[in-house]
C-alpha cells in the first residue's frame, strides 16, 4: 500500500506520525513556505520539517491543479490519497490519481460544520459533541460519503485551541479505521444528509468583534471559539485620547446567565472594574453579564486585571464596544 499524505495544518501532524508509523507513507504534499511575523520571515509549514527530518519526501506545490503537479502526483503510484487541512480546493483530475481512494479527514461530526472554521463553530454553537469525519473526497467541499468518524463530547469549558488538540489526537484512530475498510474492500461509504448541513466559512480578524447585545451564553462562547485565531475584543473609550481604544479579549471568562442588574444597564456596560475582572452587561431576553479577567490593551502584553486597571482608567458605568459589526 502506497499512501500519500496532502496537509498543511498542525492538526494533521499526529496523523501524519501515524501514517509514517506504518511504513506506506510515501510523500507529503504540503503548502509552499510562507511569510510569518512581524519580519515576513519565510518559514515552513511544521508538518514539512516534520517530513523532511523523517525522510519523507515534500512537494511543494503553489497549485495543485497545474499539470506539473498533477503529473507530479501520479508519479508517486499512491494507492490512497489522505488529504487533512490542506488549504486547496482539488481538482478532479487530481482526485482520480490515487487507484484505491482519495479521502479527507475534517474535524467537524458531518454534515455538520462543513468548512473552514469547523472547529470554532462546534463551540460557538454550543454543541454537545464533535469529532473526526472520514469521507471520500469530492469536488465540492466537504460533500463525499463518509466511510467513518470518531465522536469526543463537549464540556463547555473547552477553547478552540484545545479543542483543535484534542480533535488532531482522535483523527489517526479514525484514519486507521478508513484505510483498514479500503485496504479490505470492507468500507460501506454514506452518503450524508443535505438537510443537516451547516457551513462555517474561514474566520477574519474582524469577526472577533464582541457584540454586547448578544446573551452572555453566546458571548462566552464566542471567546472561547475564538481563542487563538482570530481572537476576540471590544473598544473601550480613552480618556487621553478622546477616541476609541481596542481591548483584545482572552478566556477564561465567567459567565452570570440570570445576573441581576441594574435597572439602567445596557449591553456592553462595565458593571464592576477591578483586580477580579470587569463585569460586563449582555443583551438577549435574558440578558446576563460575563466577566472577563485576561486582556490586552494596544502595544501592550497580555495581563491580568489587576495589572490592567494598574494603568488604565474604565469605571463602572462605561459602555464599550463599536455599533458596527462585520457579517459573516
Amino acid at each position: 500500500m502506497r499512501i500519500v499524505m496532502m496537509a498543511t495544518g498542525d492538526i494533521a501532524i499526529p496523523s501524519f506520525h501515524a501514517l509514517l508509523a506504518t511504513g506506506e507513507l510515501v510523500g507529503l504534499i504540503t503548502q509552499p513556505d510562507r511569510p510569518v511575523g512581524r519580519h515576513q520571515t519565510l518559514t515552513p509549514p511544521r508538518i514539512k520539517v516534520c517530513a523532511q527530518e523523517s525522510g519523507i519526501p515534500v512537494f511543494q506545490p503553489e497549485r495543485m491543479r497545474d499539470a506539473e503537479a498533477v503529473a507530479h502526483l501520479r508519479s508517486m503510484q499512491p494507492d490512497i490519497v489522505v488529504v487533512m487541512a490542506y488549504g486547496q480546493i482539488l481538482s478532479q483530475e487530481v482526485i482520480d490519481v490515487p487507484t484505491l481512494a482519495c479521502i479527507n479527514a475534517h474535524a467537524s461530526l458531518l454534515p455538520r460544520h462543513r468548512g473552514a472554521a469547523c472547529i470554532q463553530a462546534a463551540i460557538e454553537a454550543g454543541d454537545d459533541e464533535t469529532g473526526v469525519t472520514i469521507m471520500h473526497v469530492v469536488k465540492k467541499l466537504d460533500a463525499g460519503d463518509i466511510i467513518c468518524n470518531r465522536t469526543i463530547a463537549l464540556r463547555g469549558t473547552e477553547t478552540a485551541e484545545s479543542l483543535h488538540d484534542d480533535l488532531a489526537e482522535l483523527a489517526p484512530e479514525a484514519l486507521a479505521e478508513a484505510i483498514y475498510q479500503l485496504r479490505n474492500g470492507t468500507a460501506d461509504p454514506q452518503e450524508q444528509d443535505e438537510s443537516l448541513m451547516t457551513y462555517a466559512p474561514k474566520l477574519l480578524r474582524a469577526h472577533g468583534q464582541i457584540d454586547w447585545h448578544e446573551p452572555a451564553m453566546q458571548v462566552a462562547r464566542k471567546i472561547r471559539a475564538y481563542h487563538s485565531w482570530p481572537g476576540t475584543f471590544t473598544t473601550y473609550p480613552s480618556v487621553k485620547s478622546g477616541g476609541d481604544k481596542t481591548l483584545k479579549i482572552f478566556p477564561p471568562v465567567d459567565l452570570f446567565s440570570y445576573y441581576k442588574k441594574p435597572v439602567d444597564a445596557v449591553p456592553g456596560m462595565v458593571l464592576e472594574a477591578g483586580p477580579d475582572g470587569m463585569l460586563i452587561s449582555c443583551g438577549g431576553p435574558r440578558g446576563g453579564a460575563v466577566r472577563i479577567s485576561t486582556m490586552q490593551p494596544p502595544g501592550a502584553r497580555k495581563m491580568n486585571a489587576e495589572s490592567f486597571f494598574a494603568g488604565h482608567k474604565i469605571m463602572p458605568g462605561t459602555i464599550l464596544g463599536l455599533p458596527v459589526f462585520p457579517e459573516r
